[in-house]
């Protein structure tokens, strides 16, 4: 409808075969220029019939290779049915969907692919619009796993405390109950069997809190080749007899900052994995070098800084791994043994271990051929501190004075009893506020304060900040299976001097609380001397 004033335009004739001419220089302009991959495919044969430069550049195959290929070409033998069916039943805007489709050099992708049925020449065809959204999948799942590990973390977090409160009685009087009884005594393989259970349901809780974050860390400077030669001989027990373990350590190779325990895990689990990979028997190899790693470096270590590293290899000669399980490997609960033989936790682990430590992961691996894994973390080359403590820890105890809070009276009970056989005065209480009190009326020296982390009221951190003031020389030991309500999963509060994380055994304990009392060079004197 005109409005008042205006002129109606008179339309210029233009011949048919210009429309027809000025459509199909507008319809090539779109279909080539387009920076999306676009084709047009035969509906019945599936044959290419257009293809764009953009998905020439993307795929990988030349225009003439695509012109001498069907759709089922470039799709995984197992779609090729799912295809035929949406081909044949889909119509007009129906015709889309998310699909995996085969480069040129054989790598899958996940395409998501917008489709429409139109006339070309005197067939039926179809013009297809694709986008790859591999890169936004592998995003949504790390999103989707993160989140899946979250929730395990929170209920981890909700039970490790009580736990690992149990898991510390278990493997406590089961070690002092072994300590005790002769070489010879039938009873000693029952109270092994025991104690290797509560081992290994410690180990899957620390493995849980640690996809979680809700663990302490407490790195310290420490020489590879050091730890990797102290855990030799339980290597050789976990591997077994029939497989050949192999050490080629570099001796110039510095030091890492990380956790040992940490470490150690990481090391255990990729042994428990070669050796799963070698039933027939094999060769396990453990290296350690220096490397140095430039802004060049490969894809795979894409997110490490460029400097100076040690990497630890952990290579097999066994069954290896195809592609696909490799894509999946650090997946939590991803597994490929048999029901009821893996968590699905150890990679994972690892993987975990590995970057809260500043490091990286790259593992290699071809079927028939063996798996190779290596393991950077950052190099520094300070001399690592001495372990002292590590040898006074089968010493004799001490004569000190130490308060000891802990709400759980089983768990109270022995860690009071253990450091009274090792010599020491021990004052326990339940709870903070008898602590407030037996500190208060105490006229002598308290040495060390014990406190469990969460307790019910006021934790272990409210009690600290409320008598180290009062008592300046008195140092602090943290126990907890979960800190994250705590606030210390990332570190040690200021003015607390350790942290030993539950379950723990009678001389773990005993070896940390001397070293915490001997700490910072200061020797303190010590029952018997």
């Amino acid at each position: 409808m005109l409005r008042s004033g205006e002129a109606r335009i008179p339309a210029i004739p233009m011949p048919e075969k210009d429309l027809l001419e000025n459509a199909d220089a507008k319809f090539r302009l779109l279909f080539e220029d387009n920076p999306l991959p676009m084709w047009v495919f035969d509906r019945e044969t599936l044959q290419f019939l257009e293809v764009n430069h953009a998905a020439v550049v993307h795929y990988g195959y030349s225009l003439e290779e695509f012109l001498s290929m069907t759709l089922v070409d470039i799709r995984p033998p197992e779609d090729v049915a799912r295809l035929k069916d949406w081909v044949a039943r889909a119509s007009g805007l129906a015709l889309s969907g998310q699909w995996r489709h085969r480069l040129k050099d054989g790598r899958m992708i996940d395409v998501e692919v917008a489709s429409h049925t139109i006339s070309y020449g005197d067939r039926t065809a179809v013009l297809s619009v694709l986008h790859d959204v591999t890169e936004r999948n592998r995003l949504e799942e790390q999103l989707r796993q993160s989140a899946k590990m979250e929730a395990v973390g929170m209920l981890a977090g909700g039970i490790a405390h009580d736990f690992n409160n149990l898991l510390t009685i278990i493997n406590g009087y089961s070690q002092i109950l072994l300590n005790a009884l002769p070489a010879a005594d039938p009873n000693r393989n029952a109270v092994e069997q025991i104690m290797k259970a509560g081992e290994r349901a410690a180990g899957l809780t620390r493995q849980l809190l640690l996809h979680s974050r809700r663990q302490v860390l407490q790195p310290r400077l420490l020489n590879l080749n050091q730890l990797l030669t102290g855990m030799e001989a339980m290597l050789r027990r976990l591997i077994g007899e029939g497989i050949e373990l192999r050490f080629a350590l570099s001796s110039e190779i510095g030091q890492v900052k990380a956790d040992p325990g940490q470490v150690e895990q990481v090391v255990m689990n990729l042994a428990v994995n070669a050796r799963d990979a070698m039933p027939r028997g094999g060769a396990l190899t453990i290296e350690t070098r220096s490397v140095e790693l430039d802004g060049h470096s490969t894809s795979t270590r894409a997110a490490m800084k460029p400097g100076k590293y040690v990497a630890l290899v952990v290579g097999d000669d066994g069954s290896g791994m195809d592609a696909e399980t490799l894509a999946h490997l650090f997946e939590p609960f991803f597994t490929t043994k048999a029901q009821g033989q893996g968590t699905g936790l150890g990679m994972a682990t690892v993987f975990s271990i590995v970057k809260q430590s500043g490091g990286a992961i790259e593992v290699s691996s071809e079927l028939g051929k063996g798996t190779s894994v290596k393991v950077y973390l950052p190099r520094f080359d300070q001399a690592a501190a001495p372990e002292t403590e590590a040898v006074l820890a089968k010493a004799a105890g001490g004569s000190e004075t130490i308060l000891l809070v802990e709400d759980e009276d089983q768990v109270r009970n022995l860690v009071r009893d253990t450091l009274r056989r090792e010599g020491y005065k021990v004052l326990d209480a339940p709870n903070p506020a008898e602590a407030r009190r037996i500190a208060g009326a105490h006229q002598g020296p308290i040495h060390l304060l014990i406190a469990d982390v969460v307790m019910p009221k006021e934790g272990g951190r409210e009690l600290a900040a409320s008598l180290v003031p009062r008592r300046p020389a008195m140092k602090v030991l943290f126990m907890s299976g979960y800190t994250d309500q705590a606030g210390v999963s990332s570190g040690l509060p200021a003015g607390v001097s350790g942290f030993i994380q539950k379950p723990f055994t009678p001389a773990t304990l005993a070896g940390k609380v001397r070293e915490i009392l001997e700490g910072n060079g200061e020797t303190t004197r010590r029952a018997g001397r």
